[in-house]
């Protein structure tokens, strides 16, 4: 890796970018690290740039390229912070100090461990840039892991799958949790990841390849006559999102059949409805797997339209439909969505926190020890998303695999506890009843109902539904046990 690599991928976002600065913190890099090599052998400065190339790649602004280049500098060199400042200026130098107290973050014990991550969150918290380059330089680690013993690659391993891949998939930052995902899940499931890599890239390969070069050939023609153009990509699925299916529904590969997607690329939004008629005039679609995420995206900011059609032979193919801005921020998520709004002159604040980070604040305010703040925001935060609608159109944001209580409880805690059934979708639905996306819930009360039931704790997901049941139960065992002893 080079500077001008670097360089090159900046004038390709912008090509009227100054990298005057980038060029002077390379330098200064250099000569800070000098001779020093890391236990992969390659000299120091290798890294650095291989970290702010990562950030080039998300389109990051050019201070958060510079202190990607700079991040190891005070832990790992005789120069300072207060000279970063200096030649650098204030938002470079705090980018760096919070990389660097980051890095101060060591696995000792897993009491130590948990607090370590409660600061890693915190300084999310407070600018998401710390963690985009704490992201690129965790990439990079684990693309030389050769290098490090067994051990210590497996605790990396893990560490990076339960703690890293979460929080980029929460950003939006698919490109980086698959990368991350499919080194881990080959450091750690060695014989798995083998076995699965033959059949993905040997055994099927050809006829994958061969049947997507079909689609796009008869999809190709209908398109240029409809004067749309476009750019028809094979996506295909990474192996650890592979290995998990096949673990969660106990299936053969040769059961999965979403092992790839053809994703369309083209100019605009009409552009994207335009395709995917064409998609449907051609072949028959499979109604239950559509999705329209650009009139609704996803709470993390994901938008593009999905549809599964019997394709050529009779197969389940499977389309993603988006306009470019929308296929950068699919990859990149919350830093090209930053990109995009620089590029269009609404970018207001670089530190505009998404909901769910709002979330771990308050869990962190509301959490009584360090052990009960990791378990919730495992449990509330790093399960995957799902919105669903209240009868008045207003969207909850809820864990995958959440209730109609779970939902009761999020608009208000008088419905939780008065709750006795539910309509999802005008239908009648039991109060265990697992939401999906875009489900239309309206809860049934009845206020005569003395308060919820303790056995809902069986099924409830949300950490706030979990412990509302708890406060009213221990609430009503106070309550009856003054009845009983007076005077209490």
């Amino acid at each position: 890796m080079t500077i001008n690599q670097v360089i090159n991928k900046i004038k390709e976002n912008d090509p009227k970018a100054d990298t005057t600065l980038l060029e002077l913190a390379y330098e200064f890099a250099q000569k800070a690290h000098g001779g020093q090599k890391r236990k992969s052998g390659e000299f120091y400065i290798q890294h650095c740039l291989h970290t702010a190339f990562v950030l080039v790649q998300m389109k990051t602004d050019l201070n958060t390229v510079i202190a990607g280049l700079l991040h190891d500098i005070p832990e790992d060199t005789e120069y300072t912070l207060d000279e970063i400042r200096k030649n650098f200026g204030d938002e470079v130098a705090d980018l760096v100090e919070g990389i660097t107290k980051l890095s101060k973050l060591k696995y000792r014990g897993i009491e130590r461990y948990r607090e370590s991550l409660r600061k890693m969150f915190l300084a999310m918290a407070r600018d998401l840039r710390v963690i985009l380059i704490k992201f690129s330089d965790r990439l990079h680690n684990l693309r030389t892991l050769d290098a490090l013993p067994e051990e210590k690659r497996k605790r990396i391993a893990r560490e990076t799958l339960e703690i890293y891949a979460p929080i980029a998939g929460l950003l939006g930052i698919w490109r980086l949790k698959w990368q991350m995902e499919d080194i881990c899940f080959k450091y750690l499931y060695p014989d798995e990841f083998k076995k699965l890599e033959y059949k993905y890239e040997v055994e099927k390969k050809l006829e994958r390849n061969q049947y997507i070069q079909k689609i796009k050939n008869i999809l190709g023609q209908k398109l240029n006559q409809a004067d749309i153009k476009y750019k028809i990509e094979g996506r295909f699925k990474h192996l650890y999102s592979i290995y998990q299916k096949m673990q969660q529904k106990d299936r053969k590969f040769d059961e999965i059949h979403d092992v790839f997607a053809l994703r369309i690329i083209v100019p605009t939004i009409a552009d994207c409805y335009k395709t995917l008629g064409i998609i449907h005039s051609l072949w028959k679609p499979k109604t239950s797997r559509f999705k329209d995420y650009i009139a609704m995206p996803k709470p993390n900011g994901y938008r593009s339209l999905h549809t599964t059609v019997f394709g050529p032979e009779g197969k389940a193919s499977e389309f993603q439909i988006r306009t470019a801005e929308m296929n950068e921020e699919a990859m990149y998520g919350i830093a090209a969505h930053w990109y995009y709004k620089q590029k269009d002159g609404s970018y207001e604040d670089g530190l505009n926190q998404p909901r769910w980070i709002k979330e771990i604040l308050k869990i962190q305010r509301d959490a009584e020890t360090t052990s009960d703040f990791i378990t919730q925001i495992k449990f509330d935060v790093f399960r995957n998303r799902i919105f669903v609608f209240s009868p008045k159109g207003d969207v909850f944001d809820l864990p995958d695999g959440a209730t109609p209580i779970d939902f009761a409880y999020a608009v208000h805690t008088d419905i939780g506890n008065h709750a006795t059934g539910a309509l999802i979708n005008d239908k009648i639905a039991t109060l265990d009843h697992e939401l999906k996306n875009g489900d239309l819930v309206e809860i049934i009360i009845d206020k005569k109902r003395k308060g919820p039931n303790y056995d809902w704790l069986k099924f409830v997901k949300t950490n706030k539904a979990r412990n509302k049941i708890k406060q009213y139960s221990r609430n009503s065992r106070f309550e009856s046990i003054k009845r009983l002893i007076p005077g209490i």
